[in-house]
């Protein structure tokens, strides 16, 4: 019991404290932050196609056998699908007439607000495997727990600031920007709990809960947020816009690395351990 006392802290810790951590950027004064948020976007779509392509994507294949590599595949080809259609509803769910092209600023503004709960939804995911990664390390060790527990929080400050500012584009407030941030960050001590009482039996269905997270960071990006970046087209901008992308995907790259190592060691040590 003192060790699952241990694991919802420290899942509380790497989930909450880098949604914190990252809400630092809502206290620019408005003027300052709508300034810096064209830029939060191209560093956001650099994290997000970083965190799929780099970290989740790799990872799944590590935790499945090659026979299940066209499954694996399929999963993230149909989760894009079913995030391109629950977009599709969220927007519809707002139109009120036949054709939404007669409201073409209003459905615009939907497609902006859909692209906000789409990374909630996806953030909630991966916060969850973050949370089950950082219960097989303290069902390890201690020691390694609390390590995986501050890596996670370190990576994942880059990729909530990218969130927030993906929130605020949407049309989210601060204050609701940082509450679904947070509410989303909880899904990590969900993890975390119940990877303490079948470990074993999310090891089987975690690849594809990382597909799912990957398809929907994947979606948003190359969906919602790069079609945003082609409204510029100066070179100035673009140059910027290129760069952020490029900072995006170092910044999460780099990090994940170091996290990635100690969280699929201690990961896996356990599911050992209990195989003995």
């Amino acid at each position: 019991m003192e060790l699952l006392i241990l694991i919802i802290i420290f899942t509380a810790i790497g989930g909450v404290l880098s949604v914190l951590a990252a809400g630092i950027f809502l206290l620019l004064p408005e003027k300052q932050r709508n300034k810096v948020l064209p830029y939060g976007i191209s560093f956001a779509i650099g994290a997000l196609l970083a965190v799929a392509f780099w970290g989740l994507i790799p990872h799944a294949f590590e935790e499945v056998k090659p026979e299940q590599f066209q499954t694996l595949s399929g999963t993230i080809l149909a989760g894009i699908l079913g995030f391109f259609i629950l977009e599709k509803l969220l927007i519809w769910r707002h139109c009120h007439s036949e054709s939404c092209e007669a409201h073409a600023e209003e459905h615009h503004n939907d497609g902006h607000k859909s692209a906000g709960t789409l990374i909630i939804i996806g953030d909630g995911i991966h916060n969850f495997v973050d949370g089950v990664l950082i219960a097989a390390a303290f069902l390890t060790d201690v020691k390694l727990g609390i390590v995986t527990s501050l890596a996670v929080a370190a990576h994942e400050i880059p990729q909530e600031v990218g969130d927030f500012a993906i929130l605020l584009h949407s049309g989210y407030s601060k204050s609701k920007a940082l509450f679904y941030n947070i509410l989303a960050s909880l899904t990590t001590i969900i993890g975390g709990v119940l990877a303490y009482y079948s470990l074993e039996d999310l090891h089987e269905i975690l690849p594809f809960f990382l597909a799912l997270a990957s398809s929907s960071f994947i979606y948003i990006a190359v969906a919602d947020l790069i079609p945003s970046l082609h409204k510029k087209t100066d070179i100035k901008t673009s140059v910027h816009q290129i760069i952020l992308i490029l900072a995006g995907v170092l910044v999460i790259s780099s990090l994940h690395e170091i996290a990635h190592d100690i969280e699929v060691d201690g990961f896996n040590m356990q599911i050992e351990e209990r195989n003995h």
